[in-house]
């Protein structure tokens, strides 16, 4: 609910200021995740999932102010959201009186423990773009950089197995560890960030231009009790876009 609220109070803030932007531009793009903090890196070892698996479109609106004729500001709000199940590598799960326990995956096992990953990240960025050539050439290089505000979630729901508690099966002469059901969640998390970009327009018709960018996504959030004795989560990430530019 305050992700909603607050989305719902930037748009409020957005919609207005578009009868005074002097360009807006839609996109399409391909989200890339860096995910090098530890709740990732322990996800991907353990888990059948990959870091590719969590790569995924994205769509997003910009519009943008010409302060000069180099300069401009733009305001960007785009989103990303990924799901992913995956089953534990290397152990199969049994169950007993005392509870559900992973085996490694040399016995057969009853069943195949297993979770959730969810991960959503939603920006909203202020940039400012840099024209070097200006803006009236027939292709336009831009750069860019600026700060922006990330709403984010992160949820982990199924199976999990507990490495921090080895158990020794006598009767099998193995090491064993208990598995929990668990529905850890960070909900409606707000954090601080910066980007930076690097694209080219080229004008196709009166007032239309096809726009391609790279833009590298910095930032991280703050991970409570959920999870707890994980550092900082990586909200961090590459996008690949190609947008259409209307021109006022």
């Amino acid at each position: 609910m305050k992700k909603l609220l607050t989305l719902m109070a930037m748009m409020l803030l957005i919609i207005p200021a578009l009868s005074r932007a002097d360009l807006v531009t839609f996109k399409v793009g391909y989200f890339i995740p860096r995910a090098e903090s530890d709740l990732w890196q322990t996800e991907l070892e353990n888990m059948s999932f990959t870091k590719s698996n969590f790569q995924d479109t994205n769509f997003g609106f910009t519009y943008e102010y010409f302060l000069s004729r180099q300069l401009s500001l733009a305001i960007t709000i785009d989103g990303y959201s990924k799901n992913k199940v995956g089953v534990y590598e290397g152990y199969v799960g049994y169950q007993d009186y005392d509870g559900d326990w992973a085996y490694p995956d040399e016995f057969i096992g009853e069943f195949s423990p297993s979770h959730n990953f969810n991960v959503s990240i939603t920006p909203l960025q202020v940039s400012l773009k840099i024209a070097p050539l200006g803006r009236g050439e027939r292709i336009i290089p831009f750069i860019g950089g600026g700060v922006g505000i990330y709403l984010w979630n992160v949820r982990l729901q199924g199976d999990l197995i507990d490495f921090s508690d080895p158990w020794w099966d006598t009767a099998n002469e193995v090491t064993i560890y208990p598995i929990y059901p668990t529905d850890a969640r960070e909900e409606s998390k707000i954090s601080f960030g910066y980007q930076v970009m690097a694209g080219l327009m080229v004008p196709i018709a009166n007032r239309i231009s096809l726009e391609g960018e790279f833009k590298l996504n910095k930032a991280e959030g703050n991970l409570t009790e959920a999870f707890e004795g994980f550092e900082p989560f990586d909200l961090s990430g590459y996008t690949i876009t190609i947008g259409l530019n209307y021109w006022f």
